[in-house]
């Protein structure tokens, strides 16, 4: 018979850029809490985003993290929206074992845009795609943006298609701190996984009072206490949970990085014809790459890629 897991004292360690999965068995609820402190403030960095841009992105990147981290070892996760908004397009991608970067594309004619996230994306759709490069394996997931922001989006599709009913909640801000102002962000993920999984609910037509309860707990969390670089992840999940008991795995950690590489690159350009070269090449005489995601730029001498 499998034993009960081992307990220990609370981590009042606070773990910056990592996921944390957890479980509240006597709730029948798992779930997943996400803290990005440097990770985060490099990517919404990369550019220079207006304010209210850089926290619509940072909200994506809190909420990739939480759903790629929930894929198995092979398999990448993209967050993407296309939208009617000040920002028609957002794109992150979450890399195993635990790689992010992310961009936002929005109209940066005028002023710069204002509003919260939500106002900012508008409505449209927000596609979640999962890929197995080494199994040659794609799934897509799309859902309506309807106006309200990522988090309801991604709740409506765990709603639709999953089945499973879910709270989610993420926050992101500018803190002040000694080597100056740094973006955080972070995110709760909590989902009602009995034993009998979604038939429990079919079964009935109601969710039970576990549920309910569990839901009234995560919602006491204030956005403050997802990003406050003093607070442990541990600590926090404690606060919520430790009448009903909470067991923690191993927290994941995350890091910001990109796919492009020099020798990517050069083999890209090479695979274009002679005359597409040429047409790339600027006044200067060069041709110049600038990737969408770091905003790294790679200047080449078009001789050389013959």
């Amino acid at each position: 018979m499998k034993g009960a897991p081992a307990s220990r004292p609370v981590s009042n360690e606070p773990e910056d850029d990592s996921v944390l999965a957890f479980a509240v068995p006597g709730l029948d609820l798992r779930g997943r809490i996400v803290r990005l402190g440097p990770v985060v403030d490099e990517i919404l960095t990369n550019y220079p985003y207006p304010e209210s841009v850089a926290r619509a992105l940072g909200e994506g990147v809190a909420l990739t993290a939480l759903l790629g981290s929930m894929m198995t070892r092979h398999d990448r996760f993209q967050l993407q929206t296309r939208s009617d908004g000040a920002i028609d397009l957002l794109v992150v991608d979450y890399d195993p074992p635990g790689r992010l970067r992310g961009f936002a594309r929005y109209e940066k004619e005028g002023e710069a845009p204002l509003g919260a996230p939500a106002e900012l994306l508008g409505r449209g759709h927000m596609a979640l795609t999962i890929e197995n490069p080494e199994e040659d394996a794609r799934h897509q997931g799309v859902v309506a943006l309807e106006g309200e922001g990522l988090a309801l989006a991604a709740f409506e599709y765990f709603r639709q298609s999953e089945q499973i009913p879910s709270f989610l909640r993420l926050a992101v801000a500018e803190v002040v701190e000694p080597r100056g102002r740094r973006w955080r962000a972070g995110g709760i993920l909590l989902q009602f996984l009995p034993p009998r999984g979604a038939s429990l609910i079919e079964s009935t037509g109601e969710v039970p009072d576990s549920w309910n309860e569990g839901v009234a707990l995560a919602t006491t969390i204030a956005d403050h206490e997802l990003v406050d670089p003093s607070l442990s992840a541990e600590r926090l999940l404690y606060r919520l949970f430790h009448e009903r008991g909470v067991t923690v795995e191993t927290a994941r950690p995350l890091k910001a990085g990109c796919r492009c590489t020099d020798e990517r690159v050069e083999n890209m350009l090479k695979s274009f014809s002679s005359q597409d070269r040429a047409d790339m090449v600027g006044d200067d005489g060069r041709i110049v790459v600038t990737c969408e995601f770091c905003n790294r730029r790679r200047i080449y001498d078009p001789a050389a890629l013959d």
